[in-house]
């Protein structure tokens, strides 16, 4: 049971991975204020949503209690304690259509807060200044930078190919970096709260960046003191995703790839209702084309290597040919089809890489 208005993507992924068959929401998970992506992954997971139950709910029923869920009723015994409704998808895609009309009130608001942003962190923003020192080289480098969002451990393993032949630095962003050394990928530097991070983890990255109020206080520095770790602070009040890039960007990165960062403006808004702020947006655009989704990296770095397989097949078929034709001694008299062959092969090859 959740109050909980606009039901966001991460809150849904939580309650997904702790298996709930059910969520009674006391509030409406869809307001109209944008169209926020938490109902929807409910809905596909097979997690029962009843939706707008009523303020009271949460006072009525404790802890602990066995509760029934009938027709988007709750009972406690055989007393109802509170009616909602139940959401369907065709309920939740209808409600989804109309909150599209409240995504420009969103955009102002968001375009106010950015303002705001940029007049408090406009040196770092445009300036780098207070953007802390590596050890970890990126200069001229490909940086992968792995955030905790949505399918975002699927996303990177898709990556592992290019990470074995571009040797990128790694840079794993609060809980993403524990899922990095478990799929072993080390992390280079690690940035996040050190206190939600495994001790595994914060030993094995080469550098740890805590993120710290503008006042310089570092919430979680403490704990790495205590296991004798070595990191550095990083005074912002931008989230931690978007310190990672300014990392990347400061220490002149040749190009960034992202991992379980949002791609859609709808992701966008949803990560805003969920804590983000105004950074992402500014950060996004100082990094500019050095910024590509890790999902576009690992498609055309798969056709990439569809590519030298079929390079490496014409190479086959050209020098079986040609040692056939040696063998039975005909080379001579088949040197004008050989010939031919030979541009043929050579034309299609060329027509792979236009």
């Amino acid at each position: 049971m959740i109050d909980h208005v606009d039901l966001d993507r991460a809150s849904a992924d939580a309650l997904v991975r702790a298996r709930v068959a059910a969520v009674v929401n006391a509030a409406p998970s869809i307001s109209g204020r944008y169209p926020n992506l938490g109902p929807e992954v409910l809905l596909k997971a097979g997690v029962t949503l009843i939706d707008n139950a009523g303020g009271g709910l949460l006072h009525r029923v404790r802890d602990g209690s066995k509760i029934r869920l009938y027709g988007g009723s709750v009972y406690v015994g055989r007393r109802e304690v509170a009616k909602g409704i139940v959401q369907t998808p065709e309920s939740v895609a209808d409600q989804i259509v109309e909150a599209r009309a409240g995504m420009s009130a969103q955009l102002e608001a968001f375009s106010a807060n950015t303002i705001e942003f940029l007049r408090r962190e406009r040196s770092l923003i445009l300036d780098g200044v207070g953007v802390p020192e590596l050890q970890v080289s990126m200069a001229d480098r490909h940086v992968v930078v792995v955030a905790p969002g949505a399918g975002y451990a699927e996303d990177l393993w898709a990556l592992k190919k290019y990470i074995r032949h571009q040797r990128p630095a790694l840079i794993g962003v609060d809980t993403a970096a524990d899922t990095m050394n478990k799929l072993g990928f080390r992390p280079d530097v690690v940035v996040g709260d050190p206190t939600g991070i495994e001790e595994s983890t914060l030993k094995a990255a080469s550098e740890v960046v805590v993120p710290a109020q503008p006042d310089g206080y570092a919430p979680g520095i403490e704990r790495v003191q205590e296991l004798g770790i070595g990191a550095v602070t990083f005074p912002a009040s931008g989230n931690p995703e978007d310190l990672a890039l300014l990392l990347t960007d400061t220490h002149n990165a040749a190009l960034v790839v992202t991992v379980g960062f949002q791609a859609t403006l709808r992701e966008f808004l949803d990560s805003g209702r969920s804590g983000s702020n105004p950074s992402t947006f500014l950060t996004r655009l100082k990094l500019g084309t050095k910024v590509i989704d890790g999902r576009a990296v690992a498609v055309l770095h798969r056709h990439r290597r569809i590519g030298l397989v079929l390079l490496l097949l014409a190479v086959t078929v050209v020098v079986a040919v040609a040692v056939t034709l040696l063998l039975t001694g005909a080379a001579p008299a088949y040197s004008d089809g050989a010939t031919r062959l030979w541009h043929t092969i050579t034309g299609w090859v060329a027509g792979l890489f236009p």
